[in-house]
């Protein structure tokens, strides 16, 4: 679960890190009301999940409150893309804060290192861009340490990052207490990754986390009351947000060409079948490997809510799944939703003779079968063009 940067400042406070004054807010109103609480200027900030949003138009300064009102006006419900083309992204919070006197700007950040199965800490003197940028810029800027989980993160070791970082001497000791507090967040709430980017040092000579970016780990969500209910916030993908509702497993990706597959190996191979037909995938849908008739009727109003999504591919390998059964849920999904888009299925494996010839028989529209994986992959590619 990935957290809005207004939630994963909350969490920071709660773990005694300094940041500014801010409040959440969704129309032009609040956001006049907030800026008014925290005062002139502020800061209004999309909240989406997403680098670069200055340079996408999502970070604006407001010096009054016709300022304010106006900024919220043009980044609410508005599209916006990541440097890389990502998205787009559509904010419907905002978070409005204080404006900050910045003296410096660094990079600090957690990861779990799966590799290493230990947690990884980053700390850099050249914050404002992203790590690969620090990295490829001036590698040696980038401090890394692996951390002993049995042993944590103390201040000394992690003030010995500060100095290897060749920060400032006078903020060493405020830097080592940020880490020691993230390092501490990271663990109570079983994140997988924590950056804070900038952490700024405040014309006062203080640390702050000027900025955000939390992910938490879904299976441990059951620990953690307080952030399950905000797992299904406003700024959540609405397809991603129907897939949990129903236990769907279901990742959103940028194209358009929605893809279900019957377990997680059949799926990526879908995506790399399409992909080398020419096409985008639009997402990786994973029915399960016993999908039944309902897990399909789920699937196909997930793809079809999804407005980018021009055909669908339906890539069903009968094991332990029964085709009779997908064909049940592929006719009574077409009952339900009556999808406006060409829909493509390859079906093989068990009862799938029985499978192909329900569907013939109930004569769906827009409907097509293909016998191969790239048979289906092909034809679907096609009709999304």
């Amino acid at each position: 679960m990935d957290l809005l940067e207004y939630q994963g400042k909350q969490l920071f406070a709660r773990a005694g890190i300094a940041i500014p004054r801010g409040r959440v807010a969704s129309d032009p109103d609040a956001a006049v009301a907030a800026a008014e609480e925290v005062g002139y200027p502020c800061v209004v900030k999309a909240q989406v999940q997403m680098g670069g949003r200055g340079k996408a138009g999502g970070i604006k300064i407001a010096a009054d409150a016709e300022a304010a009102r106006a900024h919220a006006g043009e980044i609410l419900d508005k599209e916006l893309r990541g440097p890389h083309g990502e998205g787009p992204f559509v904010a419907r919070e905002l978070w409005i804060e204080e404006a900050s006197e910045i003296d410096a700007e660094y990079y600090a950040s957690l990861i779990l290192d799966r590799a290493a199965k230990r947690p990884l800490a980053m700390l850099s003197r050249m914050g404002g861009m992203d790590v690969e940028e620090i990295a490829e810029r001036d590698p040696d800027a980038l401090v890394r340490r692996h951390i002993d989980p049995s042993a944590g993160l103390g201040e000394a070791e992690a003030k010995q990052l500060a100095i290897d970082a060749e920060l400032d001497e006078d903020v060493l000791d405020g830097v080592a207490s940020v880490l020691v507090q993230l390092y501490a967040a990271f663990t109570d709430n079983d994140a997988t990754l924590i950056e804070v980017n900038p952490l700024i040092v405040s014309s006062s000579r203080d640390v702050v986390a000027l900025d955000s970016k939390v992910t938490i780990d879904d299976s441990a969500l059951f620990r953690h009351e307080e952030l399950s209910e905000i797992h299904d916030g406003p700024g959540e993908d609405p397809q991603e947000q129907m897939a949990k509702e129903r236990g769907v497993t279901y990742v959103k990706l940028d194209g358009d060409i929605g893809v279900l597959g019957n377990g997680a190996g059949l799926c990526m191979s879908t995506l790399d079948v399409v992909a080398n037909a020419g096409g985008k995938p639009a997402n990786f849908l994973d029915a399960g490997g016993g999908s039944k008739a309902d897990a399909i009727v789920d699937a196909l109003e997930i793809i079809t809510s999804d407005p980018k999504v021009k055909a669908i591919l339906f890539n069903i390998f009968g094991g332990i799944t029964r085709g009779d059964e997908v064909a049940t849920g592929i006719i009574e999904a077409y009952q339900r939703v009556d999808p406006d888009m060409p829909v493509v299925v390859r079906l093989d494996g068990t009862n799938s003779e029985e499978a192909l010839g329900m569907l013939a028989d109930a004569e769906l529209p827009n409907l097509h079968v293909e016998r191969t994986m790239l048979g289906a992959a092909r034809a679907v590619v096609e009709l999304a063009g």
